[in-house]
């Protein structure tokens, strides 16, 4: 008898597990809470509460499991590979350059607007016969004995009773199955709300990206689809946002951006509707309990400004898929708590590893002691120059070494 397994979830990281799964041949019953947009048109990627106007860095890593899932192709027409990474600081001499020539890679990693990776990855799971989609449901009860987890859930005037060997939690930050098994979680709140929008420049990305520190917040600029289109994620304080939404604050935007960035995007022209978010660090106390694992932000939330969030997401979700087709390939119970265990303890490593580096990062050059700035800029400096760092650097940004 084929098992099944139950996502609750159904953002990219539920939406990239679940076909993982089933190309594995394991049944999927994907749980959504949030009605999915219509794709009437072809030319168009609506806006979902998980497939916002947020873009996503995706490593090589996480570009290579796509590939292996034979979605590339579909992606690659609506992503910009990143060939070269400026790292500064405003007002300082500190500067960091990656190219990936140098570092003999075909690029750094792809940059891919959220609402097409998600258009892209939801026509795929409709698709998919061994995955039962199911949107608009929302989880009221979350349980297990030593035999099954329990699910109970209501999908409009429907009551909705499932149980299954395994539940996989992917349903955020503020998850509802993580407080359902009683799992603690820390948090650190940034005081930080990241701006995000598109705008376009006078001057072609080239496939650059920037990462420019600034007393305002860490400022990131990417390439998108389009030879002068890039995406911007600027962490500013909290409080201070309304200044930079609403359609009558575009050019105070665009001159914010142009004295933070100088003239190496050339005129900032036009910018895009702003959205904002609130960032902060949430990480679960325990990520498998039981029959039940944690995935994506419901497991840890990362600051954005290293842009490894989501594809620590990704290699978390292959790592267990692995698992799991070892556990298929034997028939064994697929939520056998003992090998849930197992994958945790496998990836605490690399998650402590990025979440550390990304609040080291965020916390360093939020600081603006003029000795922790000279400091900092030294070691860009030092980061640009001493051999052997850089290859090691870009070998964790991409993913390859996990």
């Amino acid at each position: 008898m084929q098992q099944e397994v139950i996502i609750v979830g159904g953002g990219m990281v539920g939406l990239s597990l679940a076909l993982m799964l089933a190309k594995t041949n394991i049944a999927v019953k994907l749980l959504e809470a949030i009605k999915y947009p219509n794709y009437d048109d072809e030319n168009l990627a609506p806006y979902h509460s998980s497939f916002d106007a947020r873009n996503s860095a995706l490593s090589r890593r996480s570009v290579q499991i796509y590939q292996e899932l034979g979605l590339w192709n579909a992606l690659q027409e609506h992503a910009t590979p990143i060939l070269e990474v400026n790292i500064t600081e405003q007002g300082s001499f500190g500067k960091a350059r990656l190219k990936a020539e140098q570092e003999k890679v075909e690029s750094f990693g792809q940059v891919i607007e959220n609402a097409w990776l998600g258009r892209v990855l939801l026509t795929q799971v409709k698709k998919e016969p061994l995955i039962e989609l199911i949107d608009g449901v929302q989880v009221t009860s979350l349980t297990q004995d030593t035999d099954f987890a329990y699910i109970e859930a209501h999908r409009g005037e429907s009551e909705l009773k499932l149980q299954s060997k395994l539940v996989i939690a992917a349903d955020g930050r503020d998850s509802f199955c993580r407080k359902a098994l009683g799992i603690g979680a820390s948090e650190h709140d940034y005081d930080q709300v990241a701006i995000v929008t598109t705008v376009q420049t006078s001057k072609p990305h080239g496939h650059v990206g920037f990462e420019r520190f600034s007393h305002l917040g860490p400022l990131a600029l990417l390439p998108l689809p389009g030879e002068y289109r890039r995406s911007v994620v600027w962490p500013v304080k909290k409080g201070t946002e309304g200044e930079w939404l609403g359609e009558e604050n575009d050019q105070h935007f665009l001159d914010a951006l142009q004295e933070t960035y100088g003239d190496r995007a050339g005129k900032f022209q036009k910018t895009g509707k702003r959205f904002s978010f609130s960032l902060s660090q949430v990480l679960a106390e325990k990520q498998a309990v039981g029959r039940v694992v944690l995935m994506g932000n419901a497991a840890h939330t990362i600051h954005p400004v290293a842009g490894q969030g989501f594809n620590l997401c990704m290699r978390d979700a292959h790592v267990l898929v692995r698992y799991l087709k070892e556990q298929q390939a034997q028939g064994s119970d697929l939520g056998d708590a003992a090998i849930l265990l197992d994958y945790e303890k496998s990836r605490l490593s690399d998650q402590q590893r990025v979440i550390k580096f990304c609040d080291s990062v965020v916390r360093g050059f939020s600081n603006q002691n003029p000795f922790l700035k000279l400091m900092r800029n030294t070691g860009l400096v030092a980061f640009d120059t001493i051999p052997g760092i850089k290859p090691l650097v870009a070998n964790y940004a991409m993913g390859l070494k996990a």
